[in-house]
């Protein structure tokens, strides 16, 4: 087993793979950009070194630096998280040249998996039901066209690589399609630095669900059930739960399996998660491969009693699995909010800014991976998520009472947050039905009227009399000097005078 291992990356997931690495009796490197110098997972590692300047192109993503970093302080894995180097294959490639243990996928399965059209090929050989769209990238938009015309509308434009909504645009409209098509590719250019794009037939009103899988370097692969993710707004993930609440159990267990195939036609080895849509009819389709750790790894975790990282950990270190698929149970159901620091009633704007204030909930079935502490900072820098907040419940309305009430504990001061938003979306007829697919958000929001401030007119009124009783201490010559008269002529307790008037009827 591994010593010490470097974690290139940063907030909750470089805090939740370190607390694991812990557990193990594993130390811990962080690396850091100048502007999170002060951040909690640079406090919690054993050690932690700078790697550049605050934009991640001059930081988190130097491959070069960071492996640096990794042979100076001894450290005999890389642990990437998510984003950043996480699904980068020539990274990947340049630890193993470095002796250095990638704790992620072989190169070759990254690379298999990142390029999409490659990866529906390999996926269509290995009988994996696809999205009926081009089985190669299209340069050409009159062509590109003609295809989607062939297809029916509507149709998506998708980039080749990357993910996260990047290069992807829906099109409904034949007279839309050409702008569309150029508008994918440069954004593919600007994302991925690759604009290659391919024409896939648009599911109405799908759900996504996605199955997490497990595989060691013997041969061993095992999927760990799925993860619904359809709350979403511009194809990112806000709600996550699992299990899915319309899926069939037949469904469920030809979806582990046809994963599980999937992971087998790349030789895949670690964590990784295989995403599908799932349609109305209750046929499902490939849509891609995360060759990582997921955002949302915490739900299986909680459903199954699995660490994800530990495993990562020890099937790097070349061990084998010690379970297979029927000895995978599954207890209860879990949801996760990512929390966000952003303002839903300003266009989901990000809200960076110091954390004048942070309590967290806890409790029975309560977990929250975080990435920020008290009197630190969200920096305009990077993704702007505080955290991630998980419950378990023994069902689905027990998970969702927990999540209600441990989001009624969050308190955050100082920023913006979604933790309202939250509530308004476990609220929702739609998703307390279960029956909500990824179109959910966007309609509702579009409906939503925004709701009322609460507490402004308590809050305008306090400040009324606070000014009231500084201008009554004024005059009557206490406040400036301060002293006895001061403390006898000071104002009292502001929400006892607010009630007093209430009560007046003032």
């Amino acid at each position: 087993m591994f010593k010490k291992v470097l974690i290139a990356n940063r907030g909750e997931i470089a805090v939740r793979v370190m607390r694991s690495l812990r557990e193990m009796g594993i130390a811990t490197v962080a690396v850091y950009s100048e502007a999170d110098r002060k951040a909690l997972h640079v406090r919690m590692a054993d050690e932690a070194y700078c790697v550049g300047p605050a934009p991640s192109a001059e930081s988190y993503l130097r491959a070069e630096v960071i492996l640096d970093v990794a042979r100076q302080s001894g450290a005999e894995a890389i642990h990437p998280g998510y984003g950043f180097l996480s699904e980068n294959a020539d990274f990947a490639r340049a630890c193993e040249a470095a002796g250095i243990a990638f704790i992620g996928p072989k190169p070759y399965a990254i690379e298999a998996m990142g390029e999409k059209t490659r990866a529906r090929q390999l996926m269509e050989k290995a009988g994996v039901p696809l999205v009926p769209g081009t089985k190669d990238a299209v340069e050409d938009a009159a062509e590109a066209l003609a295809i989607a015309e062939k297809m029916g509308f509507p149709v998506l434009v998708k980039a080749s690589a990357g993910g996260g909504g990047k290069g992807m645009r829906r099109v409904d409209d034949p007279a839309e399609f050409v702008q569309s098509f150029e508008g994918a590719r440069r954004e593919a250019l600007s994302a991925f630095g690759n604009g290659d794009v391919y024409v896939e037939k648009y599911v109405l009103n799908p759900r996504h669900v996605e199955i997490q899988v497990l595989a060691d370097g013997h041969g061993n692969v095992v999927h760990l059930f799925e993860r619904d993710c359809s709350v979403q707004r511009r194809h990112q993930k806000i709600i996550e739960e699992t299990p899915c609440p319309v899926l069939k159990e037949e469904t469920r267990q030809r979806m582990g399996q046809v994963a599980c195939d999937a992971a087998r036609a790349v030789d895949y080895i670690g964590a990784g998660t295989v995403e599908f849509l799932l349609d109305a009819n209750g046929d499902f389709y490939f849509l891609e491969m995360n060759t990582r750790l997921q955002v949302e790894h915490p739900i299986t975790e909680m459903i199954t009693g699995l660490d994800l990282v530990r495993w990562q950990v020890h099937i790097a270190a070349g061990h084998p699995l010690d379970f297979d698929q029927s000895q995978v149970t599954r207890r209860g159901a879990a949801v996760e909010c990512r929390i966000y620091a952003e303002d839903p009633e300003n266009n989901f704007m990000p809200s960076p800014g110091p954390l004048h204030v942070l309590k967290t909930p806890s409790g029975p079935g309560v977990r929250e991976d975080g990435g920020v502490y008290e009197g630190g900072e969200v920096t305009v820098h990077y993704d702007p998520m505080i955290a991630k907040l998980i419950t378990w419940g023994e069902d689905r309305q027990h998970a969702i009472e927990r999540m209600r009430r441990a989001l009624s504990e969050y308190v955050v001061g100082g920023i913006a947050t979604n933790i309202a938003f939250h509530r308004e979306v476990l609220d929702h007829p739609d998703f307390v039905s279960g029956e909500y697919t990824t179109d959910f958000v966007p309609r509702w929001l579009k409906e939503r009227s925004k709701p009322e401030p609460r507490y402004v007119l308590d809050a305008e009124l306090v400040a009324v009399l606070s000014a009231h009783r500084r201008d009554e201490a004024l005059s009557q010559g206490a406040g400036v000097q301060g002293g006895a008269g001061a403390a006898k002529s000071g104002p009292g307790s502001r929400w006892k005078e607010l009630g007093r008037m209430r009560a007046l009827g003032r």
